[in-house]
């Protein structure tokens, strides 16, 4: 009976010895786990850390895959965006021909089929010729040879020398002197070259739709009317025709003429409205941009660069920039007064000032505001 009882001690001896030791162990293995995951949170964070990191840095991450999808959409959908902008002027151009300038001459009185004669024709060269020099003028390009510039930082893209306000598009895969931003409807960058060209276009071309959406809105509104009784007098004649008596006759139905003419005008205003409300507002910020003498591009750097001095107590200033006024002279390129009609007013082929590569004093400001530093 002892023998027994020493036998079951020294077995539950054993027992609690062997589960003394399986804690230890697995307190220790839970130590080590530990361990090692904070090890690895620490090594993570290290090479994830990054000072300069904020929340438009995250954004910008996130959004990557869809800036990939849009630069190689764009790339191939160019030519697409070029066509359906010649298409729909084309056809704006056609039902002014063909259906309103007949009915001007017919109606109105000399002094004004003059006026809307000579505006209208203005108008639409100074479109067509802007248009098609900012599709077929190179925005510039920085030299390949790395001797010809100093002083110039290297693009890390195409291994390139990187003049002042040059960047590179994802879409062209270049560098682009003074660049503004890639555009689909011409299917090229807007850069220094042909900057000009891309809001002059955009200024004739609201000009013209509010010109059109003025013009044509009493056609507009007896159109509309038009097709509201076109509709109203086909469903009855088909009720008549459901319902037909020997004394009853059909409603007079209108011509092929008359329905294309009334839908045509209606597609005139609605066209012209809705492009002179988004193409006014695109005009209007790029006229704000020059104005403050940046690209679209630039405006996002100074943004932070101003953030950034504002909270070291330092004030911003752009150092392309000019004045208003004189922004707009460099722009324009109007070094006298008579440029004013033979380069604004007219269509005018000029070069902008400078060769993209570095910013001197342009001729046409009296006075340099600020100095000229590279941002």
């Amino acid at each position: 009976m002892r023998s027994r009882q020493r036998m079951f001690a020294a077995v539950m001896r054993l027992l609690l010895k062997c589960l003394r030791l399986g804690r230890r162990r697995r307190f220790k293995l839970v130590r080590q786990a530990e361990q090692l995951w904070h090890y690895g949170h620490l090594c993570l964070r290290s090479l994830l850390y990054n000072s300069f990191t904020n929340g438009d840095v995250v954004l910008d991450s996130l959004f990557e895959p869809v800036y990939w999808l849009v630069d190689h959409v764009t790339r191939w959908f160019g030519v697409v965006f070029v066509a359906l902008v010649i298409g729909l002027t084309s056809s704006i151009v056609a039902i002014v021909y063909i259906c309103l300038l007949p009915l001007i001459l017919q109606t109105y009185t000399p002094a004004w089929i003059c006026w809307h004669l000579a505006y209208g024709h203005w108008n639409l060269i100074m479109i067509v010729f802007h248009y098609y020099m900012a599709i077929t003028t190179s925005p510039g390009h920085p030299p390949q040879a790395k001797n010809e510039l100093t002083g110039v930082s290297i693009c890390r893209k195409c291994i390139a020398p990187k003049p002042a306000r040059t960047h590179h598009c994802s879409i062209c895969n270049r560098c682009v002197l003074k660049m503004d931003h890639h555009c689909p409807w011409l299917n090229n960058c807007v850069g220094h070259y042909n900057h000009r060209y891309f809001f002059s276009f955009c200024l004739f071309m609201t000009m013209g739709c509010i010109y059109c959406s003025i013009s044509g809105w009493e056609m507009f509104r007896d159109a509309y009317a038009a097709i509201e009784r076109m509709k109203l007098l086909e469903k009855e004649r088909l009720q008549v025709a459901a319902n037909q008596t020997y004394y009853q006759t059909p409603p007079p139905t209108f011509s092929f003429h008359q329905r294309a003419f009334h839908k045509s005008v209606v597609y005139l205003w609605v066209l012209c409205s809705s492009v002179a409300l988004a193409l006014g507002a695109l005009t209007l910020w790029h006229a704000a941009l020059i104005t403050r003498g940046e690209t679209s591009i630039e405006r996002h750097i100074n943004r932070k660069e101003r953030q950034r001095l504002q909270k070291k107590g330092k004030v911003f200033r752009n150092p392309y920039s000019y004045g208003s006024w004189d922004n707009w002279k460099v722009f324009l390129g109007v070094d006298m007064p008579r440029h004013w009609l033979t380069r604004v007013l007219l269509p005018s082929p000029h070069l902008p000032h400078g060769t993209g590569l570095s910013w001197d004093l342009p001729p046409c400001v009296t006075e340099q505001h600020t100095p000229l530093l590279a941002i």
